[in-house]
């Protein structure tokens, strides 16, 4: 498809530079196919879902992963920065850098406000990539990289008003627990405790998988059409006892309700053959309208950019049309938009 079917103008004023109070207090819309729109809050969930149904929530836990400090070459000094967006293994990243272009292979790097986090450019890839190789590994790595870097937050948040101290605990969701991700799944940012609390004692089981979100998830889309994107890998594990109890729940009745594009691109990644099975490792899943959806039968997401992966994704999921009705109508009645935004609930398309 014409990436330019999935454009659509968006007020500046619709977009959030900070999540609301408390977190379950967000409007949600709620979206079925040839059906009228529901106009709601978080808190509806409790009236929506039911006993028997499962939810999915990604449990990844966002790294300070924006790093900013020298290249060392010589006697001379520049100053870079670096986006982390993919863990390589215990030592080395994928990041994106600025400017990229002074960047050569075995550069030295001295990154972190104090320049305490050392690191050296083993590849240079396409469109700003490069791979960083860190002197520590592991624990030590991403404590150190906690302690000196920055949340990454979305461009179109950090242009506006810049980072602030309340970001480090309003970027996390609140089951955040695998170090790794760069990027919050932001649907989950809108559950409390009491909220969870309330839907397991009305028989809702919740179920953690991880999905360690990259950076990638902000790049536009430049290609003219869809069949010529290239989406970014993200490592991702959906356990085997996890599995067992999805499959036990939806022999029930039960509906598998996805909290976030990410905990769905998982579910589907791993029931690509048709069935739902455990997975582990990298996926790099392109959901377009025309996809058939093996998994799940409810998304919980927030409202996403013109032309981006993630309103294709939910075009797909709840109709073409439906979603860019559902769209207009966001628009006009002032739901907040993006990662601080108001969510949706969306119910597949038949």
């Amino acid at each position: 498809m014409k990436v330019d079917a999935f454009d659509f103008d968006l007020p500046a004023e619709n977009i959030a530079l900070h999540p609301v109070e408390p977190r379950d207090s967000a409007r949600m819309l709620v979206v079925r196919q040839n059906e009228p729109m529901v106009d709601g809050h978080v808190r509806d969930l409790l009236s929506i879902l039911r006993p028997g149904d499962v939810l999915v929530v990604n449990d990844t836990r966002v790294l300070p992963a924006e790093l900013t400090g020298s290249r060392l070459r010589g006697e001379l000094k520049a100053g870079v920065s670096f986006n982390l967006h993919k863990r390589v293994d215990a030592q080395c990243w994928k990041a994106f850098a600025r400017p990229a272009k002074k960047l050569d292979l075995g550069d030295r790097l001295e990154l972190g406000d104090d320049g305490s986090i050392i690191a050296s450019v083993t590849e240079k890839g396409d469109a700003g990539e490069v791979t960083l190789r860190f002197e520590l590994a592991g624990a030590q790595l991403d404590e150190i990289i906690k302690a000196h870097g920055a949340m990454p937050l979305p461009p179109y948040i950090g242009l506006k008003r810049g980072l602030e101290e309340r970001d480090k605990s309003d970027y996390q969701t609140v089951y955040a627990q695998k170090d790794g991700a760069v990027a919050a799944p932001t649907a989950g940012l809108h559950f409390t405790p009491e909220l969870l609390a309330e839907l397991t004692a009305l028989g809702v089981t919740i179920e953690r998988v991880t999905l360690h979100v990259g950076a990638g998830t902000f790049l536009p889309v430049k290609a003219d059409d869809t069949a010529d994107h290239k989406m970014h890998a993200e490592w991702g594990e959906l356990p085997a006892d996890v599995v067992d109890r999805i499959l036990a729940a939806k022999a029930k009745g039960g509906r598998l309700v996805a909290v976030g594009t990410t905990s769905l691109r998982l579910l589907e990644t791993a029931s690509r053959d048709g069935e739902l099975k455990p997975f582990t490792g990298d996926t790099d899943i392109f959901i377009t309208p025309g996809y058939r959806f093996n998994a799940v039968d409810l998304l919980m997401t927030n409202f996403h950019l013109p032309r981006s992966t993630l309103f294709m994704l939910v075009s797909a999921f709840a109709g073409f049309e439906t979603m860019h009705a559902a769209y207009r109508h966001a628009i006009a009645d002032g739901y907040r938009f993006y990662s601080y935004g108001d969510s949706s609930l969306l119910f597949r398309a038949k």
